[in-house]
């Protein structure tokens, strides 16, 4: 019998995985995730019908995307559910500007998709990678592609291009955006719980290891801080976010800085890591009393705060703002910072409700009918 369906999500520290059965409402079968997988790994996992939370360290040692890739394999086959799966679906970073809906991954898109990979080098290839395995493993199932840059497609021309000839325009040196499929999802998700008018100016922070802010109309991404590559905007976990490109020249021509090196600086020994010289995970700074590591994070939110100032001013205001991620999700202290740094767009956080993790954690509530009433 093969009725599921395979969702496989490779990030930059981590698998998220789930497998939903093909009928009606499609139910989930199974979902986790491997976190961590540069450091201590460990299986997070929930399946339906009220079983108990699957938790299992995968070891003391960092596992690369293959090893994480096994442990989800072995794992659906314990429960007799890779038998089943006849599509898999895949989150792709960087789909171009080809590549704006779902599109199933034959050789000639693929093909495409690897000459995106410098501009999501880490991203890029893990979610090729992926697919491989994925392919290796299942080759009677169809795999198909959705783009994290496709939501950001609706976005107008002026907020896509930069200042420079326009025949690098043309060629593709635009603003693509990332993110997107978590951002898509978010604007369901409000219109649905809230109405139309909780989700009509609304304002996503999308905070984890790679972070970014968008702007959205209606569920319409107008503005968002990523652009042509994933290094762009806020500080990240190990990226450098916007970088005046001065620096670059500089680090270029009066360094010597070799590319390979430079890829590696701002890729992977900037951001969070890079400042405080401690680490790039969040929960470490937090927990820290070294100077650097509260530098760090002053850093994250003054520049969150920032971006957000100006994607009000892109909507023209702003009726409500979403955290999510890892970050967005689970670190109340910096939500209450970036709801301080924002307060004068009328940003006001519930402390009690914003500590013990509610979803709706503002001083005023919205209603089914997208209405905001103050907070009883």
């Amino acid at each position: 019998m093969t009725d599921a369906i395979l969702i496989l999500n490779g990030g930059s520290s981590s698998l998220k995985f789930a497998v939903f059965e093909e009928r009606d409402g499609l139910p989930v079968l199974l979902r986790g995730h491997i976190a961590s997988l540069g450091g201590h790994p460990q299986l997070h996992a929930e399946a339906a019908g009220d079983r108990p939370e699957i938790l299992k360290s995968l070891g003391e040692r960092p596992i690369d995307i293959g090893e994480a890739f096994t442990s989800v394999v072995s794992l659906l086959a314990d429960r007799d559910l890779l038998r089943r799966i006849d599509r898999v679906g895949h989150r792709i970073v960087h789909g171009g500007r080809d590549f704006t809906q779902a599109t199933l991954l034959d050789a000639p898109a693929l093909d495409a998709l690897a000459r995106l990979e410098p501009l999501a080098p880490i991203h890029q290839r893990i979610n090729l990678e992926i697919v491989a395995l994925a392919t290796d493993l299942l080759p009677q199932a169809m795999q198909v592609g959705c783009f994290d840059t496709a939501f950001h497609s609706t976005r107008p021309s002026v907020a896509k291009i930069y200042g420079i000839p326009r025949a690098m325009t043309e060629a593709g040196i635009v603003s693509y955006g990332f993110h997107g499929l978590s951002y898509s999802h978010i604007a369901s998700r409000l219109r649905d719980r809230y109405g139309a008018g909780a989700g009509g100016r609304a304002i996503v922070a999308h905070l984890g290891s790679g972070a970014s802010v968008c702007a959205m109309d209606a569920g319409r991404s107008i503005a968002t801080t990523m652009g042509f590559s994933t290094l762009d905007g806020l500080i990240m976990s190990t990226r450098c976010g916007a970088l005046d490109p001065g620096i670059i020249l500089h680090l270029l021509q009066d360094w010597k800085l070799p590319t390979d090196e430079l890829v590696t600086l701002l890729y992977e020994q900037s951001g969070l890591l890079g400042m405080s010289g401690i680490s790039g995970d969040m929960r470490t700074l937090i927990g820290s009393d070294d100077p650097a590591a509260a530098e760090a994070v002053d850093l994250f939110v003054y520049r969150i705060g920032r971006e957000i100032g100006s994607l009000a001013a892109a909507l023209g205001g702003v009726d409500t703002v979403v955290f999510t991620a890892g970050i967005g999700e689970n670190a109340p202290s910096i939500r209450e910072k970036i709801g301080v740094a924002a307060g004068w767009l009328g940003v006001g956080i519930d402390h009690d409700q914003n500590r013990r993790g509610e979803e709706i954690i503002s001083l005023c509530q919205f209603t089914r009918r997208g209405s905001c009433n103050p907070y009883r």
